[in-house]
């Protein structure tokens, strides 16, 4: 499972509402990710760990003119945990299914790591082992924490394009669009389990 977006609320109404608190065009964040190489490079650094929370802030700040102050935080600050997914990763766990999060990180403070603990048997945090999805080696270490072929994965993200490198390891994969009912009762269609949503 990727963290953000999946096991979490939609990251990007989180950007649109940050935008419109800070009275900018909603899809500013995601476009100056998506279009601008500073800011996409700023970020790239920020989840492979070569660049700091406290060397970030300011010089996205600037990118987008708006205050450095907490700005991670109130990036993320429309975001809240989907229960209902989180029930689903406990529910596979206790059917014996092998459980593992895979996330592009914004910094390694930034999960509950007593959660972490109770959800997985394994974790890949992008800025502790310096590389991002969609790197292929990432995918490949995930598999190897879990002591699982590829083939035996099932990657759930909600972004598509980080499910390519995975589907081409030969793990299955399904994208969450924010329905944890449908991304469930997908992953528990291809596990072989009903995974409860709580």
């Amino acid at each position: 499972m990727d963290y953000g977006g999946v096991l979490t609320t939609d990251v990007f109404a989180s950007f649109r509402a940050f935008c419109e608190a800070e009275g900018l065009e909603p899809e500013t964040v995601r476009d100056r990710f998506l279009g601008d190489p500073e800011a996409r490079g700023l970020l790239e650094r920020l989840e492979t760990g070569a660049l700091r929370e406290a060397e970030f802030e300011p010089a996205f700040a600037a990118v987008l003119e708006v205050s450095s102050e907490r700005l991670i935080d109130r990036l993320f600050g429309g975001m809240e945990p989907d229960e209902a997914m989180v029930a689903g990763v406990l529910a596979a766990r206790r059917a014996g299914v092998r459980t593992a999060m895979l996330s592009n990180s914004w910094g390694e403070e930034r999960y509950d790591r007593a959660q972490l603990e109770a959800l997985f048997d394994a974790w890949v945090i992008s800025g502790e082992v310096g590389l991002r999805k969609p790197d292929p080696a990432i995918y490949e270490l995930a598999a190897e924490r879990l002591g699982l072929p590829a083939s035996a994965c099932v990657f759930v993200d909600d972004l598509p394009g980080n499910l390519k490198p995975a589907r081409a390891l030969g793990m299955a994969t399904v994208v969450h669009r924010g329905d944890a009912a449908a991304t469930l009762d997908e992953v528990g269609g291809l596990l072989g389990v009903r995974l409860d949503r709580g």
